[in-house]
């Protein structure tokens, strides 16, 4: 098993191979709404259980956080689906895979846009596949693959858990022919993941820049400050990818923007970034395949290449 501290060289941005997107664009702009289910009881060992005293303790119903994401099922996902056709943004969806059960209706407007689908596990109250051994890891992918295909139509190429991940899962997911992982925020640009068979591309994901981060870990909202926030990343990623084409990841919950207070500041942040003629706005699925067909030996060269020039640069101190 390949630790996960090694999954990723470094690879400093003042050395390496430049990105030039389709059509000179300076900025990839995927935007990944969360659409997400709560169980209002989960089943016995499947939660994030909370520990108390170093045991498991099954919690009670949290109505709160269930009935917040029921109103971003009910009324927040159709106010901004309205605002993505407006601005004809083609989503990546970060998909509870339940949701395309539970939800028809949301299931069939995502198709019908087709929208690209990630999967971010089954349920959100499951903590899978984190606590899955290697063969029920396995087994949750294919079974996720093969759901999303039955359900969507679509072929699923993503993964995104979070916390959910396990140092095996790279490993697995390029097995099973996923080719991006959207866990890791460490670049503005997509690096190869270090897979022992295939290829698995690493797609940033905005952790920062995050309508959830600003709604929740005691962090009061302020809903100017979400759209200052963004501008202000779009602004520095757009003269910056003049030279290097960078990436510029939305995430977003219904649950949160959906709101009829907060959602002109979507609006406010989509009309801003799609002014602008250099932006490929596309989904994670796009630029993996792009990326794999155009940089991805490329970096990976280039890296080997750096490793074994500091390797001989040690050598000689040693001596």
């Amino acid at each position: 098993m390949i630790p996960l501290n090694d999954r990723i060289d470094y690879l400093p941005f003042n050395n390496r191979p430049k990105i030039k997107w389709p059509n000179d664009a300076r900025v990839a702009f995927w935007v990944i709404p969360n659409v997400e289910h709560y169980e209002y009881m989960p089943a016995a060992g499947t939660g994030r259980q909370k520990v108390a005293h170093g045991n498991p303790v099954f919690p009670d119903p949290d109505i709160a956080v269930n009935v917040r994401r029921d109103y971003g099922s009910r009324v927040g996902f159709w106010r901004m689906l309205k605002v993505m056709d407006r601005y004809n943004i083609r989503c990546t969806v970060n998909i509870n895979l339940a949701v395309l059960e539970h939800f028809p209706e949301e299931r069939e407007a995502m198709v019908q846009r087709n929208w690209d689908f990630c999967c971010h596990g089954k349920y959100n109250t499951r903590a899978e596949p984190k606590g899955l051994t290697v063969d029920e890891q396995r087994t949750f992918v294919a079974d996720s693959i093969a759901f999303v295909k039955r359900t969507t139509g679509k072929q699923l190429k993503g993964f995104n858990v979070l916390s959910r991940a396990t140092e095996q899962l790279p490993d697995i997911l390029a097995e099973q022919g996923i080719i991006y992982h959207a866990d890791y925020f460490h670049d503005d640009q997509p690096t190869p993941i270090r897979v022992r068979k295939g290829k698995l591309v690493s797609i940033p994901y905005g952790a920062e820049i995050n309508d959830s981060v600003m709604t929740q870990r005691n962090r009061p909202w302020e809903a100017d400050t979400f759209y200052e926030m963004a501008k202000d990343a779009f602004d520095r990623l757009y003269e910056e990818g003049a030279d290097n084409g960078m990436v510029l990841c939305l995430p977003l919950h219904p649950w949160c923007s959906g709101y009829p207070y907060r959602i002109k500041y979507l609006e406010r942040i989509l009309d801003y970034v799609m002014s602008h003629s250099y932006v490929w706005q596309t989904t994670a699925d796009d630029i993996a395949d792009y990326y794999i067909g155009n940089y991805f030996d490329q970096v990976v060269n280039h890296m080997a290449e750096l490793r074994k020039s500091q390797h001989q640069r040690s050598n000689s101190a040693r001596r």
